[in-house]
C-alpha cells in the first residue's frame, strides 16, 4: 500500500452540559468555543440528551447546528427524563460507529469508537473510581488494537499526568497534549485530566506540530485540548 500524507486537528471538551462557570447554560457559547478550535473532529463529554432539565432538547444537536458539524452520541445513563452521556462531532461523516460500555462504580461509562476514510476517532469520560480507570485503560486498548487505520482517542479520563492510570495508558499510547498545560478548573487550572492520545502502531509515525489547551475561561469547568498532527497511512 502507498503511503499518503495528512494532516489532522482533534479537540476534546467537557462542557458540562454548556453550564458555564457563571451558572448560565448556553449551547450558543460553548459552539463559539466549538467553532473557533476548528478541528476534524472533537469528543465531547458531559451531554444531555432530551432530559427535563435540558429542556427535552437533544443538546448535541443544538450544538451541531450551531457549529454545522455532524453529531455522534452515545449515552451512558438514563437521567432525568432523558440520557447523560458523551459525544463526537466531526467535519466528515463517519463510515461507522460503535458504542462499548465501560465500568464506572459511581455511574455506568461509554466508549465510542468512529471510523473515518484515514483514521479512527474515539472518545471517553472515565470513572471516578480508580479500579475503573485502570480496567477501563485494558478495556480500551483490547477494543482500538484490532483497528488499523491510526487511531485516536480523547476525552476526560478523571486522572493526573501522575497517575498509575496514566502510566498504565502510556504502555500503549503516545499522549499527544501537552500534560504541562492544565484543562481544570477552567477559570484558573491547576491540574490536567483532560487528553488526546494515540495507539502506538507498528506503521504509523506521528508528529504532533501543534498541543495546546484553548483559553475558554467560563464556558464550562474544564478548558478544551486541542491537537494538530502529521501522519503517513
Amino acid at each position: 500500500k502507498q503511503l499518503h500524507h495528512y494532516q489532522l486537528s482533534l479537540a476534546s471538551y467537557n462542557i458540562r452540559n454548556a453550564k458555564g462557570l457563571d451558572e448560565k447554560i448556553s449551547y450558543e457559547r460553548i459552539a463559539e468555543v466549538i467553532k473557533k478550535l476548528d478541528t476534524d473532529a472533537i469528543a465531547i463529554q458531559e451531554i444531555d440528551s432530551c432530559t427535563n432539565r435540558s429542556e427535552g432538547l437533544f443538546v448535541l444537536e443544538e450544538l451541531a447546528k450551531r457549529t454545522g458539524m455532524y453529531p455522534i452520541y452515545a449515552p451512558a445513563i438514563e437521567f432525568d427524563g432523558g440520557k447523560y452521556g458523551i459525544g463526537i462531532l466531526c467535519k466528515q461523516k463517519p463510515l461507522s460507529i460503535k458504542h462499548y460500555p465501560l465500568p464506572g462504580e459511581e455511574e455506568k461509562r461509554t466508549l465510542i469508537v468512529a471510523e473515518f476514510d484515514h483514521y479512527i476517532f474515539s472518545c471517553t469520560h472515565l470513572s471516578l473510581t480508580e479500579k475503573d480507570r485502570l480496567s477501563s485503560a485494558k478495556i480500551i486498548y483490547d477494543i482500538l488494537k484490532s483497528y488499523k487505520k491510526p487511531v485516536f482517542i480523547g476525552g476526560d479520563w478523571n486522572d493526573t499526568p501522575d497517575s498509575k492510570f496514566i502510566a498504565e495508558m502510556n504502555q500503549n499510547f503516545y499522549l499527544l497534549t501537552d500534560t504541562a498545560s492544565h484543562t481544570f478548573p477552567a477559570s484558573l487550572p491547576e491540574t490536567t485530566i483532560d487528553y488526546i492520545a494515540a495507539l502506538k502502531q507498528d506503521k504509523t509515525r506521528i508528529n504532533v506540530s501543534k498541543a495546546e489547551v484553548y483559553d475558554a475561561e467560563i464556558e464550562s469547568d474544564h478548558r478544551p485540548v486541542k491537537v494538530i498532527i502529521d501522519y503517513d497511512y
